[in-house]
């Protein structure tokens, strides 16, 4: 049977058991994957930085790249810091398939735009690259961005940007690495004219994906592009360290 029929059958049977938290067992809340005192413990991305979504120290409205170098994005949403348990369901989904954990984080994201009034014409997930659909079967922005139309009533769009080649794995890289290895990886055309479209991820680090599918869409017309993810990444020391080389470069 192919992966990803299997995935969808398997995840269609999960559905329909009753909700159970998928960080302690206990019972969900209502038909929510996840109860009340884990959702409490969620690690919330407090004292962000409004544009990138980098944690800032309190009082501060932008970080020192983002006034400098400003990003392609308008703005990154990411409601929650990548630790735990927000990384473990994220892990869960991406590399064990489990889709339930994709369909909570979807709802709780569905749940804080909705309560940010959070808007856009289009909803498009990142996507991936042929190949590794095939290999993972399911793209975790998409088992993320399937849960935002109803609550938001925006459009769910898988048209409009594409992946257009094969890169090595990002987290492999540092970030002057990741710029390189992303550069030229997405490729969209003329149904982006015009929009305002909000891009879904699950965690975002370094931001060099984001940023490069951004300019992609900008580049074939979109009015502007917003991002969308569960879970903020802190910057390792290495990676501020090349990020604030980047800047002084030419």
């Amino acid at each position: 049977m192919d992966k990803m029929v299997y995935t969808r059958l398997r995840h269609a049977f999960q559905s329909l058991l009753p909700s159970s938290c998928l960080c302690c067992e206990a019972p969900g809340c209502g038909n929510v994957d996840i109860c009340a005192g884990c959702f409490r413990d969620l690690p919330r991305n407090e004292h962000a930085c409004t544009t990138c979504a980098l944690p800032v120290t309190v009082g501060q409205r932008e970080c020192g790249r983002c006034q400098d170098q400003p990003p392609p994005f308008s703005r990154l949403v990411a409601p929650w810091r990548y630790a735990e348990p927000v990384d473990g369901l994220i892990q869960a989904l991406k590399f064990r398939g489990q889709l339930p954990a994709g369909r909570l984080l979807g709802t709780l994201l569905a749940r804080e735009l909705f309560r940010r009034h959070a808007t856009a014409d289009v909803i498009v997930p990142l996507p991936l690259h042929r190949q590794r659909l095939r290999e993972r079967g399911f793209n975790q922005a998409t088992e993320i961005a399937r849960c935002l139309p109803q609550r938001l009533g925006i459009p769910l769009r898988h048209d409009i940007l594409r992946r257009a080649g094969g890169t090595i794995r990002q987290s492999q890289l540092g970030r002057r690495q990741r710029v390189t290895n992303i550069r030229g990886a997405f490729a969209t055309t003329d149904s982006a004219r015009g929009l305002r479209i909000a891009l879904v991820d699950d965690v975002v680090t370094t931001g060099s994906t984001i940023e490069e599918a951004a300019r992609t869409l900008l580049r074939q017309g979109a009015v502007s592009v917003e991002v969308w993810a569960v879970a903020r990444a802190t910057l390792s020391p290495r990676d501020r360290h090349t990020g604030e080389t980047e800047k002084e470069t030419p």
